[in-house]
């Protein structure tokens, strides 16, 4: 009987650890699932074409991982989203992997005959923004009251959900302008004249990256971070218009 219950044992044993290994072998080949800010779109998936992307607003983005949506890593457009979130202790220790700017941008025909930020306030224009709790929508606003023009909203015709959706409007004539990055300009630049900002109101836009904390992936997630703040990986931002790392405020 001794025998017998032992070589039992054995084969749960040898059994129970197959089953973890097929696991590990599972987990370990399953592909990060990315949710990342709209502006990053192209040069993300150009960089690493693997993970499963959302793209999307980093407001909506922020929502969708605390009601428990299963990223492994959160990507955002502005630090306000990544702190709310490692202050409630969803995401680890956020860090800032690159930079951006504000451009305005018209559509090829112009046909409101904007030359100028100030044209916003002299021309009667059809303005499309980004909604305020997107990061791009408060760094316009930002933008406006840097300059002295925040009576044009009165001209806003419709606010998106995110960047993507500015710049397609504007793009397609829908609209006479629209405030995105220089970064969502530069692939349909065919479509579109960018109308810069100048630097002295330009906002300080800086992405954060962090992994979620309920990751089963953590380790792949932490090592897909390293590499995107590596030389490969801002190589790659630069190339597709992004700006590098700030230097920290002093």
């Amino acid at each position: 009987m001794s025998h017998r219950l032992a070589s039992l044992v054995l084969a749960l044993v040898v059994t129970a650890f197959a089953a973890t290994a097929a696991s590990a072998r599972t987990t370990a080949a399953s592909p990060l699932t990315i949710y990342a800010a709209a502006s990053l779109t192209q040069v993300f998936k150009v960089l690493d074409p693997a993970p499963n992307y959302s793209f999307a607003g980093s407001n909506a983005l922020e929502t969708q991982i605390r009601n428990g949506a299963p990223a492994d890593i959160f990507a955002s457009a502005a630090p306000l989203n990544t702190q709310r979130l490692y202050k409630a202790g969803i995401v680890d220790k956020p860090v800032t992997f690159t930079a951006n700017r504000l451009a305005l941008i018209v559509p090829k025909s112009n046909p409101a005959g904007i030359r100028s930020i100030y044209d916003l306030r002299s021309k009667p224009v059809k303005l499309v923004v980004a909604a305020p709790a997107v990061p791009v929508g408060g760094y316009t606003l930002t933008v406006l009251r840097r300059m002295g023009l925040s009576g044009v909203l009165s001209k806003v015709v419709s606010r998106e959900s995110d960047v993507k959706a500015v710049t397609g409007k504007v793009a397609l004539g829908q609209a006479d302008a629209g405030f995105v990055y220089v970064t969502d300009a530069r692939p349909v630049s065919d479509q579109v004249t960018v109308v810069r900002i100048p630097a002295w109101a330009q906002p300080r836009v800086r992405y954060e990256i962090a992994v979620v904390s309920k990751s089963p992936n953590k380790a792949a997630a932490r090592a897909w971070i390293t590499m995107l703040r590596s030389a490969r990986g801002q190589t790659a931002l630069e190339n597709a218009g992004f700006l590098p790392v700030p230097k920290p405020s002093t």
